[in-house]
């Protein structure tokens, strides 16, 4: 019996290669656009720190110039950080803002945390009231807060001293307080019901089992908080006169009012580059708490 051979159906075999290697090749060049898109973002950003940077080792010819110039063309002039330290008492300042940041944040903190804890899991009368009481405060711009606040630490002599920014960073603060209450509805109850059932009071229940649980929120807003105070330069110019109460940011800005020869532009970018030390070494070591407190913030709630 003769055999018939039936011509097999061709199967789409270069048909589906051909469709899988046009894919791949449109996903590397969606991959390539994209990381090209990101250099170019980073640049940007990266510019006028690397800008500053540079042009405080420049002279003040060459910072002035209407030519770009990106490098310093002859000479390095590190002399500029060394001349800082005879103009201002920069370290100084750094050991003031120090005081600020520490007392703030430690105290504040803690209230700010504590007042969540009440507002999130505790049955207080009419909470909402008080929390949307407390929230209003932050529609009221600074501006009109200034006088009061100066006439009642002018009052107290407390006028040059570092009081008028400790002082009120003690009573918390509401945005951290804010979004440490959504971040803490996220978190069962069961463990605080079985914490009262063995006999635990509101402060050992925040103190043993909610504050651990809300380390990488708070650690996430302190970073915030910290960059806010010490950065700041408009409540310290107000409340501080002196070298020896001084901030650093106002301090910085003394910087070309006590040089005898005018404006120096290096000088002043190597005063910014040092004020900026400590906020790239946070932003370097602290990566994971920027991330975590945006995703944060998007899931909870």
């Amino acid at each position: 019996m003769e055999e018939i051979l039936l011509e097999q159906p061709e199967q789409p075999i270069n048909a589906d290669k051909k469709k899988g290697g046009t894919a791949s090749v449109g996903k590397i060049a969606l991959r390539v656009f994209t990381y090209v898109i990101l250099v170019l973002g980073a640049a940007i950003l990266v510019f006028p720190y690397l800008w500053m940077l540079l042009t405080s080792f420049k002279d003040d010819y060459e910072a002035m110039s209407l030519t770009l110039v990106l490098f310093p063309t002859d000479v390095w002039h590190v002399e500029n950080y060394k001349k800082i330290w005879t103009i201002v008492p920069l370290m100084r300042g750094v050991l003031n803002t120090l005081t600020v940041e520490v007392s703030v944040i430690v105290i504040g903190t803690f209230v700010s945390t504590l007042a969540a804890f009440s507002f999130a899991k505790l049955k207080l009368r009419a909470k909402t009231f008080w929390l949307l009481f407390l929230m209003s405060g932050m529609m009221v711009p600074y501006a009109a807060l200034m006088m009061p606040q100066f006439r009642a630490f002018y009052a107290l002599k407390m006028f040059d001293t570092l009081w008028p920014l400790i002082l009120p960073g003690f009573f918390g603060n509401i945005s951290m307080m804010f979004f440490l209450i959504q971040y803490m509805k996220g978190i069962s109850n069961s463990f605080f019901e079985a914490a009262k059932l063995d006999g635990a009071g509101y402060m050992t229940m925040f103190l043993t089992i909610m504050f651990p649980m809300v380390k990488t929120a708070i650690a996430a807003q302190v970073i915030f908080w910290f960059i806010g105070i010490w950065n700041d330069y408009f409540a310290p110019a107000i409340y501080l006169k002196s070298d020896e109460s001084m901030t650093l940011q106002p301090m910085m800005a003394r910087i070309n009012s006590n040089n005898s020869g005018g404006t120096n532009l290096p000088l002043i970018m190597a005063g910014a580059v040092l004020s900026s030390i400590p906020m790239m070494v946070i932003y370097i070591t602290c990566q994971k708490f920027f991330i975590e407190s945006l995703a944060i913030s998007g899931v909870k709630g």
